[in-house]
């Protein structure tokens, strides 16, 4: 199911229904950098880790964020959306009202004082990365679908079934692949 959809920052990748690969297993991706000299960068938005973000930074706030597996590259690393914007120096825009990193002094002093709230925030270990044309080749074999990103999808309360409810508000053929389920006898 490919797509003639030009690829770009802010779009998500929704993992082809059968996808063996386990990383990638069922995952929606938001792609925070795509460009044709270096790569594209996103992070796995419905993989938790099972853990809170202060577990993994020594000196943190006391703030209760859950922590996702952004992706298999550089997993020794921490990165995090936000809905904070312009507020936090050096944030990047991507897309919606959908920020991503910035000064991380300067946040944990915000969570500290309480100006961000737990909704505004998500924390990531490691990302997905392409090389050059590798995305492209990935989208000629079918191995993705493009989806527009929005806010709700990005910051919400439960993940677990947000590759489901993507592609089924993508409509038409991809209402009945949000269907399938994940254990392929069942099919």
């Amino acid at each position: 199911m490919t797509s003639a959809k030009k690829i770009k920052s802010g779009d998500l990748l929704l993992a082809e229904p059968f996808a063996l690969e386990p990383y990638f297993r069922r995952s929606v991706v938001l792609l925070c950098e795509h460009n044709k000299e270096e790569g594209t960068l996103g992070f796995i938005l419905n993989k938790s880790v099972k853990m809170q973000v202060a577990e993994l930074v020594n000196d943190f706030p006391d703030f209760e964020s859950e922590v996702y597996y952004g992706g298999p590259v550089r997993t020794d690393t921490l990165h995090y959306m936000h809905t904070i914007g312009a507020r936090l120096k050096d944030s990047v825009h991507i897309t919606n009202g959908i920020f991503w990193g910035g000064d991380f002094e300067q946040l944990k002093l915000m969570l500290d004082a309480g100006q961000v709230k737990p909704d505004d925030i998500r924390f990531f270990v490691g990302y997905a990365g392409w090389e050059v044309n590798q995305l492209n080749e990935e989208m000629k074999k079918g191995s993705w679908i493009i989806e527009n990103a929005k806010r709700s999808y990005v910051f919400k309360e439960n993940y677990d079934n947000l590759w489901s409810e993507v592609l089924h508000d993508k409509g038409n053929v991809h209402s009945v692949i949000s269907q399938v389920s994940d254990f392929v006898a069942l099919n």
